[in-house]
């Protein structure tokens, strides 16, 4: 995993580009788009965030914080392999950018197409169900120093600005 390690740290760190929008309308359902709209209630239109809920919360309900989850496209291609598989990782967004604390600390903003999101200080970590579809060298990966360190398993974030966004999409820091 060094080469692995190396590769993401060479992810860009202002203006990286959306590889990949996979929306989750049901568990377990997984479909790729070429073009999504964020929203400041729903998050991805149409991914099952709000409906699913969260084992966090007192209620069950949904956490605004943990709205949108992105992971650097260069993690999930080490863990994963063919980008037929990336999907499975659970996230919504697959960007080509350095998602470290370092460069993306909680209260970032970056601009994706015509919407713009905020990262989040809730952490994101390998859960058993990450493990039970990339195995277990997967998951001590994303969690070893230079995983968290990194936040190879990704980042949580949240719509600030509604808009459009496309596979391709410039992804730029902007706060």
């Amino acid at each position: 995993m060094n080469e692995a390690v190396a590769h993401i740290e060479a992810s860009p760190g202002d203006v990286g580009t959306l590889e990949m929008i996979v929306r989750r309308p049901m568990v377990g359902e997984r479909e790729v788009l070429d073009v999504g709209e964020l929203t400041c209630e729903d998050g991805l239109v149409g991914d099952g965030w709000r409906q699913r809920g969260s084992r966090h919360t007192p209620d069950g309900s949904a956490e605004l914080d943990r709205q949108l989850t992105l992971m650097n496209a260069r993690a999930v291609a080490a863990v994963a392999g063919e980008r037929e598989r990336w999907p499975l990782a659970g996230d919504q967004l697959y960007v080509d950018l350095d998602l470290s604390d370092e460069n993306l600390p909680a209260g970032t903003r970056l601009r994706i197409g015509t919407a713009v999101v905020e990262v989040t200080a809730e952490p994101h970590t390998g859960c058993a169900k990450f493990r039970s579809r990339y195995g277990p060298e997967a998951t001590t990966f994303v969690n070893s120093a230079d995983g968290r360190r990194l936040r190879a398993r990704g980042i949580n974030a949240r719509v600030v600005t509604a808009g459009t966004i496309r596979a391709g999409d410039e992804v730029r820091k902007i706060y």
